[in-house]
């Protein structure tokens, strides 16, 4: 009997993203909601945290991934490399043993997902719509792989900034972009980045970040801290309620622009190939 691919997705998606205990979710936090004058101070932190945002440019290490659509709550253990906004690998693991089982490779332009259960290779251009075929997850790549590595740049100039709020020490940067919104959230004491929220040209919430638990890590002669928990949550608008989707994302072990960071991928020889482009959304997402 023949199997449909959009059947068959369905197999392989239930078989990666494997459920346990102890599931972790999200974490919304409330935002600061006075509004501040500018001032040498608020000028000079924002400075600072957009000059460290650039400083990463890869990531090698080890991390639980805990991912929750509107109908499913899975868990997967994950070794990653990447190079930000370029290339990434995401060897799934499943089970107490750890067993491989999922083998996904991603460049800006395309994206591969090799079924090592099943010898089946899921092939497709990296579009947000395939990403959330395969992760359950709807992003960019860009965005995707900037939260992997902790840290979002902070690129747009000062000037971009409309407004600044203020609680305690905590400080949003709310700046205009040409697609709309980003609002950037600093502590004022570590200076570390703690959070980030993207809106659309209509004022709609798409993305929401917060970065926890962080610890010093040596870049470029410097000590950054960088959140060992990244919470990731994003609307599909396409959806009822928005259709929210949450990740986060625990690292166990990471380093930071290791010097012989060598991404390698081989397609398996003898799969079968599934386009995913031609492959509909699943019911489950």
């Amino acid at each position: 009997m023949k199997v449909s691919p959009g059947v068959l997705l369905y197999c392989i998606v239930a078989v990666l993203l494997t459920g346990c205990a102890d599931f972790k979710t999200v974490t919304i936090e409330e935002w600061p909601a006075e509004r501040v004058e500018f001032s040498e101070e608020i000028v000079e932190l924002y400075r600072d945290v957009s000059k460290a945002s650039g400083m990463i440019d890869a990531v090698e290490g080890y991390a639980d991934i805990w991912i929750k659509t509107p109908k499913r709550e899975k868990r997967v253990y994950s070794n990653i490399q990447l190079e930000k906004e370029r290339t990434m690998r995401i060897i799934v693991s499943s089970g107490i043993l750890g067993w491989p089982v999922a083998d996904m490779y991603f460049r800006p332009d395309s994206l591969f997902v090799h079924d090592m259960l099943n010898n089946v290779l899921l092939v497709g251009s990296n579009h947000p719509d395939n990403l959330e075929k395969i992760l359950g997850v709807r992003s960019g790549y860009e965005l995707f792989s900037n939260a992997l590595t902790g840290m979002i740049p902070m690129n747009e100039p000062l000037e971009a900034v409309q407004s600044v709020h203020k609680s305690g020490s905590r400080v949003s940067y709310s700046v205009v972009t040409p697609s709309g919104k980003k609002e950037f959230l600093v502590n004022q004491v570590t200076r570390n980045m703690e959070g980030v929220m993207i809106s659309d040209a209509s004022g709609r919430k798409q993305v929401e970040m917060h970065f926890r638990n962080f610890s010093p890590h040596s870049i470029k002669g410097k000590s950054v801290d960088l959140p060992n928990e990244i919470d990731l949550l994003m609307y599909n608008p396409r959806l009822d309620g928005g259709g929210r989707h949450e990740l986060v994302i625990v690292y166990d072990e990471r380093a930071v622009n290791p010097e012989n960071l060598r991404i390698e991928y081989r397609t398996p020889q003898k799969a079968r190939v599934i386009e995913l482009d031609r492959v509909g959304i699943l019911p489950w997402m």
